[in-house]
């Protein structure tokens, strides 16, 4: 009898145990994934020989046909060089987060679109007085924190010529709530938002640190003048951080509080509940979202309006500010008056610049095709010899990719030299942009898809039309292409008609471009500009006493229009195409109707001389206007004929709209003179009312002057400063020519000009090429029906007419498409344009005109070698 543990033991040696079958199992296991990485070892092996060899054999191909290489590359290069140029602008102004903590936390916290915001700008980050922000940051439940800021110019000289530096005020939290750290120092806390602000510090950027303080760590013994007063330097930003305006770097921040302290009297901002100079933003609390913050700050606004309520506006004006609504958008990215100005611009040029890249891979292909032509013979015996269309379809895919790769090089090299000379195109003396252009990722991988795609564009389609050759045909035809000939060069006409309608658009929108700005640098401005400078004074270090300011003003004008090559002088509140105004409601004496807005202007005696804008009516302002004498005013031709219609003006009265509860003033009118420009070329003549200097009893401390200069404009100014450092040594002074801040008002437009046409030629200039080849080809084709032809007794104008019919087919076709799709394209362009019209037929037709110029060229050389063909020769092949 057996046992359990008997039988136990029976079955334990007759099957063998769990870990011995694991055992075997894995050692099978193991041999197999031996083979597999074996076999994709080799594999991967035989596939970089492959590769090794077809780039082998595309770099001998390039090499034995280098005028082919560098045009190919060197039209790769300038399209993708300049679309990656353009896209990393937009990447700079428009995608790129900003460099600090959490930025998809952040949000930007504002009055809505067309709110009633009346008062004093003296900022371009003015969207707050300090009273609505003190109210929004105690009531909102939004944010852990709503720090503010407020752009500003610090100048760094003790006296004479200005020096500025790129300045920030900002509230306690701003570096703190940004993540922002200190590499050398300390930053901004809750102990530096005291009103006293007795002794306030000042924090500068990193490069700021390196530049002007040569790095020093020791910054208790660093210290910076700001408009003449001393701020020690407490702490450094890290390297990289410029703020929250794109397009703008910081140099110098310091404390809210600290406005009181460099503000002229009476102009403290902190206090005046119509002083909008804040911009603010805020660090969403955790479960919060943009939407639900400003759902959030909309709930609150009536109680901010009410309790912010200006008690200076009027009934109607309140009305509109309690309807004021707060809200929060998404500030990852920052915020950017560039980016306002020129997202439109970026776009369109990147539009542009793509449809040059376009014209490149059409004409591109039109070159392969021509060399796959040329190449049949080669093809058809590699075929009958046993080669796969796989295998040749590879081959030619690895020349297109060797040329994309060599075009994305040229063209990476090339995006940064554009990139930067559109930077430095943009930037000016007076308005210094700032925009980090280091190639990252994204850039990298923009190029690297645009260069991928362009081989696939160009690359792809001769390849698969190269390789469907049959053997016998190719060779059959001994050589001369003969096969498909027809197929194949209706194809290259077809690319070449879609080159001319691309071209056709880019003219089109570069002859309007220019146009446009030929037009604006042409409009008459009411005023010189040409020898006429402005000189901007700060009085504030030279402690003018209020009651002598007329006095020392005065004696400042004579000693500036007695000055050797001056040859006269004047006092001016608003320098005209500044970006600086002043505005409010009038109504003409008499009238029932509602107010309407003008512009104004305080000027000096001589100011009309000075300008060379004649006064057409009436007489100028004289010494009599003084304080003591009746209010009086120059006024516009645009401003006469909206409130005094045909009627002469001089004589009549118009009142200025008041503060609520006071009376409005009102102004007798002595004379009317040319229209003028004031903010900008491009509007039109507004209606504009100029009153003396003389009756302003509140006279500030920053006084400005046009001079008109005869002679050498360096001499006269330099002499300018001389003299104005003898009147006082700590007098700020800064000197502007009108011709030169006329001209940088113009940059978005010279950029449009610039670029479009630049483009626009390489475009004209890509599609002859193609148009060339096209001819070419066909002449070589049709040689011996040429030959025929002239046998028979065709003449060479029969033949350079036979060649020029052909030129025809694509140039026409292409330019009836291309004129559409330009009256369609010129729709988006038109809110850029000045004095012309998108669908101008002057303008399409000197496109047109352009473009039938070039083409013809283009088509004159095949044509005269046909037209010289000797006919025995051309027959000598039959």
């Amino acid at each position: 009898m057996v046992t359990i543990p008997h039988k136990i033991q029976a079955q334990r040696q007759t099957n063998p145990p769990l870990e011995r079958i694991n055992a075997r199992a894995a050692i099978r296991l193991r041999g197999a994934l031996r083979v597999f990485r074996l076999g994709s070892f080799n594999l991967a092996l035989g596939w970089l020989d492959t590769f090794s060899q077809d780039l082998r054999f595309a770099i001998r191909q390039l090499r034995t046909n280098p005028g082919f290489t560098a045009v190919a590359v060197l039209s790769l290069g300038l399209g993708i060089g300049a679309n990656t140029a353009i896209f990393q602008l937009v990447d700079a102004v428009r995608l790129r987060t900003l460099p600090v903590r959490a930025p998809q936390e952040l949000a930007t916290i504002d009055l809505g679109q067309g709110s009633m915001r009346a008062g004093w700008f003296s900022t371009r980050s003015a969207r707050l007085t300090s009273t609505q922000w003190n109210l929004i940051r105690t009531q909102q439940q939004a944010f852990t924190a709503t720090p503010a800021w407020s752009a500003s110019r610090f100048n760094l000289s003790p006296g004479g010529e200005a020096r500025y530096a790129e300045g920030l005020y900002v509230s306690g939290d701003y570096f703190s709530t940004l993540g922002v750290h200190a590499v050398a120092g300390r930053l901004f806390g809750s102990s530096d938002d005291s009103p006293g602000c007795n002794e306030p510090g000042a924090v500068v950027s990193h490069s700021f640190w390196q530049r002007e303080l040569a790095g020093d760590r020791n910054l208790a013994s660093r210290s910076v003048m700001l408009d003449g007063h001393k701020f020690p330097v407490i702490g450094v930003t890290e390297a990289g951080f410029f703020g929250m305006e794109v397009g703008r770097q910081f140099d110098i921040a310091i404390p809210l509080c600290a406005d009181k302290l460099l503000s002229a009297e009476g102009r403290e901002r902190a206090t005046g509940r119509t002083s909008y100079w804040l911009s603010s933003f805020g660090r969403l609390k955790p479960g919060w979202t943009v939407q639900s913050a400003n759902a959030h700050l909309r709930t609150i606004s009536p109680g901010i309006m009410r309790e912010s309520l200006p008690s200076e506006y009027r009934p109607d004006g309140a009305k509109r500010y309690l309807e004021n609504k707060l809200t929060a958008e998404d500030a990852a990215t920052g915020v950017s008056g560039l980016r306002r100005s020129y997202s439109t611009p970026l776009y369109m040029l990147m539009g542009i610049t793509g449809l040059v890249l376009l014209i490149a891979c059409a004409n591109l292909a039109n070159l392969l095709l021509a060399r796959a032509s040329v190449r049949e013979r080669e093809m058809a015996v590699r075929l009958a010899l046993g080669a796969g269309r796989g295998k040749l379809i590879r081959q030619l895919m690895t020349e297109s990719l060797l040329l994309a790769a060599l075009g994305a090089g040229l063209g990476m090299f090339l995006s940064k030299l554009l990139s930067e000379t559109l930077l430095s195109f943009l930037t000016t003396e007076d308005n210094p942009l700032f925009l980090g252009l280091s190639t990252d990722l994204r850039i990298v991988g923009f190029a690297s898809l645009l260069a991928c795609a362009t081989c696939l564009l160009f690359g792809l389609l001769p390849a698969f039309r190269s390789t469907r050759l049959a053997p016998a045909s190719a060779m059959r035809a001994a050589g001369r292409g003969l096969t498909a000939g027809k197929e194949k060069l209706s194809l290259r006409r077809s690319l070449v008609a879609v080159q001319v309608a691309i071209s056709v658009v880019l003219l089109v929108g570069a002859i309007l471009f220019a146009g446009s700005l030929r037009n604006l640098m042409g409009v008459d401005a009411g005023f010189r500009t040409e020898g006429v400078v402005s000189v901007s004074l700060d009085l504030r270090r030279a402690a003018v006493p209020k009651e002598q300011r007329m006095t020392i003003f005065r004696n400042l004008m004579d000693r500036l229009s007695t000055q050797p090559g001056v040859i006269s002088a004047a006092q001016v509140d608003v320098i005209p195409v500044s970006g600086s105004g002043w505005n409010s409601r009038v109504r003409a004496a008499g009238s029932n109707a509602e107010g309407k807005n003008s512009l104004f202007n305080r000027i000096s005696p001589g100011y009309f001389r000075t300008m060379s804008t004649p006064i057409v009516a009436g007489r100028d302002f004289n010494d009599h206007d003084t304080l003591s004498a009746p209010k009086v005013a120059i006024v516009s031709e645009a401003f006469a004929k909206q409130f005094f219609g045909a009627e002469n003006p001089v004589g009549k009265t118009f009142f200025v709209e008041g503060r609520s509860g006071q009376a409005d003033d009102g102004y007798e009118v002595v004379g009317v003179a040319r229209n003028t420009k004031y903010y900008e070329l491009r509007e039109d003549f507004q209606p504009i009312a100029f009153f003396p200097t003389a009756q302003e009893p509140n006279l500030g401390l920053a006084p400005s002057y046009v001079l008109h200069i005869a002679g050498a404009p360096a001499a006269v100014l330099e002499g300018v400063k001389a003299t104005l450092a003898q009147v006082h040594p700590n007098i700020g002074i800064e000197i502007r020519a009108l011709n030169r801040q006329v001209a940088d008002s113009l940059l978005r437009d010279r950029l449009m000009a610039a670029l479009s046409t630049a483009f626009g030629v390489l475009a004209a200039m890509l599609s002859a090429l193609g148009l060339y080849g096209v001819i070419a080809y066909m002449v070589e084709r049709r040689r011996n029906e040429i030959g025929v032809r002239m046998a028979l007794g065709a003449s060479r104008g029969h033949v350079i007419g036979l060649v020029v019919r052909e030129a025809g087919i694509p140039l026409v076709s292409g330019m009836l498409i291309g004129a559409l799709c330009a009256l369609w394209a010129g729709q988006t362009a038109a809110s850029m344009l000045f004095g012309l019209k998108p669908h101008d037929p002057m303008v399409m037709a000197v496109a047109l005109g352009l473009l039938s110029a070039v083409a013809l060229l283009a088509c004159l050389f095949p044509a005269r070698r046909a037209a010289g063909l000797n006919p025995v020769d051309a027959l000598r092949d039959e």
